[in-house]
């Protein structure tokens, strides 16, 4: 008897512990759910983050009151002759039994909580989108404050191809030309008589968008004489989830830049047809290289700053949460094992063959986002194919991924470089003769 109560008073005090660690309430609420007479506040009702690490406790303490119910029932009774080995035999069955009652409930629970969570996180994203669009929104106006004072800005909406997916393929209008919006910037000093060379400049980043990052660029551009259409290519960030999800990664994104280079063509006067250029950074590089891979005879020359060159090898140095996003059913949907050719397709390395444009190249040894080696590997493969380009690498270039784009003096200088070879082939009106044209130009 002695070892039965000592059994009955230890039960009953980790019963209370453990009823303490999931918050049941031993008093009636006709909210909650009652078991053993006791009340059950689901946990995550009040504190989703902290429900996962103790769920699984959460009908201990029921079987653990049980069981001492049971056994005090049994003391009560003068069932002296119950030993050690009767006990646990008893434990054990009132464990199964309870067990077999109450796992539906905890899956159904466990259901919720999962079912809770889908719901949050898409609020989450809904709202991400909404915020993206009123970042948009803010630096849409940024950009009369930055560059109004020397160009003439709009924001034309447009068309490109149809996509390349269709969440409803029968819908009437899914298969329609995707519209998308883009900058235009003129400067506001040009006679409107004459014509005038342009550049075409994508935005870089997977889901990036165009930004005042570029203010400096584009003040440069505007001093030399230079009209510039810069395309929100699908996919960019800033028009909601419906245009995010649009993307198709060195695909038909590529031709939205050429839509916005033939639009301006057709419809602004002062464009010079036999004057366009290329230029693009980063995911804008690979942009601006397939564009003219593809379009040879409607680009004059080009310019791909730190270009995404292979995506076989992109996805060979980064990790699970980059690769991830081009997996999503609306991107890609594969994983470079599944399909290597579908990445290969959409990576400029494929084409080299077709280069018909001049085209300089740059690359920067300390780039942490786009690897000096998969520039290299594009180079050494126009090389092979015979093709005449300009490239340069540089050395541990302060600023990595960024370093001909921030306002530092070297990057200022290697601007001055891009500038140089883009005017033997587009001779704007008002060239830069030095690092100082540039610096007035590009800073008030």
């Amino acid at each position: 008897m002695k070892n039965l109560n000592t059994i009955i008073g230890s039960i009953k005090v980790l019963t209370n512990y453990l009823s303490k660690r999931v918050e049941c309430v031993p008093q009636k609420m006709s909210s909650s759910k009652q078991v053993l007479g006791y009340d059950v506040i689901p946990l995550f009702k009040y504190n989703v983050a902290g429900a996962f690490p103790k769920r699984k406790l959460v009908f201990a303490p029921f079987f653990l009151h049980f069981i001492s119910t049971i056994l005090s029932i049994s003391l009560s009774r003068g069932f002296y002759f119950m030993n050690n080995s009767h006990i646990l035999h008893l434990c054990f069955k009132t464990f199964v039994f309870l067990f077999l009652i109450f796992i539906p409930l905890w899956a159904q629970e466990r259901q919720s909580v999962d079912s809770l969570m889908k719901q949050i996180d898409k609020k989450f994203e809904a709202l991400n989108h909404r915020l993206d669009q009123l970042d948009k929104a803010v630096d849409d106006v940024q950009w009369y404050n930055k560059v109004g004072d020397i160009a003439s800005i709009d924001k034309v909406f447009i068309v490109g191809p149809p996509p390349a997916k269709a969440k409803d393929s029968t819908a009437r209008g899914a298969w329609n030309p995707v519209k998308f919006w883009a900058y235009v910037f003129i400067p506001q000093k040009l006679d409107r008589n004459k014509k005038y060379p342009m550049l075409v400049l994508p935005h870089g980043g997977v889901h990036g968008d165009f930004t005042t990052y570029h203010t400096h660029i584009i003040r440069e551009m505007m001093a030399q004489g230079y009209i510039v259409v810069a395309p929100e290519y699908r996919g960019s960030t800033g028009y909601g989830k419906d245009f995010y999800e649009r993307i198709d990664y060195g695909g038909r994104e590529v031709e939205d830049n050429h839509a916005a280079r033939d639009w301006m063509v057709e419809n602004c006067r002062l464009v010079d047809s036999t004057r366009i250029g290329a230029i693009g950074w980063s995911h804008g590089g690979l942009i601006t290289l397939l564009d003219i891979f593809e379009h040879p005879n409607t680009y004059q020359v080009a310019f791909a700053g730190v270009p995404v060159s292979d995506l076989v090898m992109r996805m060979g140095y980064y990790d699970d949460d980059y690769r991830k996003d081009f997996y999503a059913k609306y991107h890609i949907g594969k994983t470079v094992s599944e399909d290597s050719t579908e990445y290969l397709r959409r990576s400029p390395v494929t084409y080299v063959n077709k280069l018909r444009t001049p085209l300089l190249i740059h690359t920067n040894t300390n780039d942490d986002d786009v690897h000096v080696e998969e520039v290299k590997h594009l180079i050494e493969d126009l090389k092979a194919a015979g093709k005449k380009f300009d490239f340069e690498i540089f050395q541990e270039a302060p600023g990595g991924h960024s370093f001909d784009r921030i306002d530092t003096k070297l990057a200022k200088q290697i601007r001055m470089k891009i500038y140089k070879f883009l005017a033997q082939y587009l001779n704007p009106p008002h060239q830069f003769k030095s690092l100082a044209d540039l610096e007035k130009a590009g800073y008030k």
